[in-house]
C-alpha cells in the first residue's frame, strides 16, 4: 500500500505543479464564472464550483503533506550523512528530533563558537593547520 501510494502521491505532485496544471485549473474557473449568467447564477451553479475546490483542496493537502514529509526525511538523512563523514560536529546528527527549545539552544551554541572563531581566529587552528570542529 506504502509504494503505490508514495508513486501516486509522487505523480500528482509532479503534475499539479506544472504551468498547464494551474492553467487548466484557470481555465475551469473561467469557464465556471462565464456559465454564471446562463445557469442564472443559481444555488447548484455555485455548489458545483464550492463542492469540487473542497474536494480537491481537502486531498491536496494530504498529498502535498506526505510529499513534504517524504522530502523533508530525505533531505535531512543527506544530512545527516554528511556531517557523519566530514569533521562536523556529530551531535547536530538528529537534532530535528529534540524539541524546539533543545534546537534553539544548540543554535545559540553554535552563534556563540562563531562569534569566539572570530573575536580569535587562529584559535580553533591545530598545529598541523588544519580546522577542528568548534566544540561547545
Amino acid at each position: 500500500m506504502e509504494k503505490p501510494f508514495t508513486r501516486a502521491a509522487n505523480a500528482v505532485a509532479y503534475v499539479t505543479g506544472l504551468p498547464v496544471a494551474f492553467i487548466a485549473c484557470l481555465a475551469l474557473v473561467l469557464g465556471w464564472a462565464v456559465s454564471g449568467p446562463l445557469f442564472g447564477f443559481s444555488d447548484t451553479w455555485q455548489l458545483i464550483i464550492n463542492t469540487g475546490t473542497t474536494i480537491v483542496t481537502f486531498l491536496m493537502v494530504f498529498l502535498i503533506q506526505n510529499t513534504q514529509n517524504r522530502d523533508g526525511a530525505a533531505m535531512q538523512t543527506k544530512l545527516d550523512e554528511l556531517i557523519r563523514i566530514s569533521n562536523a560536529n556529530n551531535r547536530f546528527i538528529g537534532i530535528e528530533h529534540l524539541t524546539e527549545t533543545e534546537v534553539e539552544e544548540i543554535r545559540r551554541a553554535c552563534e556563540r563558537a562563531v562569534r569566539r572563531k572570530s573575536l580569535h581566529p587562529n584559535a580553533s587552528r591545530s598545529t598541523t593547520g588544519k580546522s577542528r570542529p568548534a566544540a561547545d
